[in-house]
């Protein structure tokens, strides 16, 4: 039986629109949690405060973590570091692959 190529080519076409859709989605929500990542190594590795690498991985990370902020309030500092961070890392993960599955079953 002969196919269509020329429908095989759209439904191709439709199909790479939304996988870099998806792709777009998934590869934010990983930068979003490297960010806070690299926000918590760094303080744990105690990293020099006067670097601007680091004050600039600080400043995103608390832009994405601002929402969260405070939610825990620890004594302990690498403790308090960890829990207002981490979660929020875990959030972007969760949406970023989650809405990049969901845009792949459509």
């Amino acid at each position: 039986m002969p196919r269509n190529r020329a429908g095989d080519q759209r439904a191709r076409r439709k199909g790479w629109g939304v996988d870099r859709c998806a792709l777009i989605l998934h590869s934010l929500g990983d930068i979003a949690a490297i960010f806070l990542g690299l926000r918590i190594l760094l303080y744990l590795l105690d990293a020099n405060q006067a670097n601007v690498f680091v004050d600039f991985v600080h400043g995103v990370a608390d832009w994405l973590a601002g929402w969260s902020q405070d939610i825990f309030t620890m004594d302990t500092e690498g403790l308090r570091i960890f829990f207002n961070y981490a979660p929020p890392a875990v959030v972007y993960l969760g949406i970023g692959h989650g809405a990049a599955a969901w845009l792949r079953r459509l």
